[in-house]
């Protein structure tokens, strides 16, 4: 499938999911670290059944593979990320918190950028900054 069309569909599983989010932690009086863990959860469960086809690749991987994805997306944004994602769903609107949240593509490209050995041309460094002003427009 098109990578962008996916990136797309990203964004919109996390928008309408963000709502969800925010409806359940309200209507069920739950702290976020609650919400975080049923939806890690059900999420486990999914994942862990379509990927289990794949299970056997992890001995290839290798340590150093693993551990970048424990640390990047078990820790980093999966622990702490959720963590202030579900602690700011529930203290303030979800037309205040989304656009703050999702300023990731700053940080993504400026990590590809520093670390990743990744190209900063024109059109991203506009792009990117287009990006970080209209969510400076919506939250001001």
């Amino acid at each position: 499938m098109n990578p962008q069309l996916l990136a797309l569909l990203t964004a919109m599983a996390w928008g309408i999911g963000g709502y969800f989010e925010k409806k359940g932690l309200h209507l069920g009086g739950l702290s976020p670290q609650m919400g975080i863990t049923i939806r890690t959860a059900v999420a486990l469960l999914i994942l862990g059944a379509v990927s289990f086809p794949q299970w056997k690749s992890l001995p290839q991987a290798g340590t150093k593979a693993i551990l970048m994805i424990v640390l990047g997306g078990g820790l980093v944004a999966g622990a702490i990320g959720m963590l202030c994602f579900y602690a700011a769903l529930k203290g303030a609107p979800l037309n205040r918190v989304m656009p703050i949240a999702f300023t990731s593509p700053f940080f993504g490209t400026l990590m590809g950028v520093i670390f990743g050995g990744e190209p900063l041309t024109w059109k991203t460094a506009i792009g990117t900054l287009l990006t970080i002003a209209g969510i400076i427009t919506l939250t001001i």
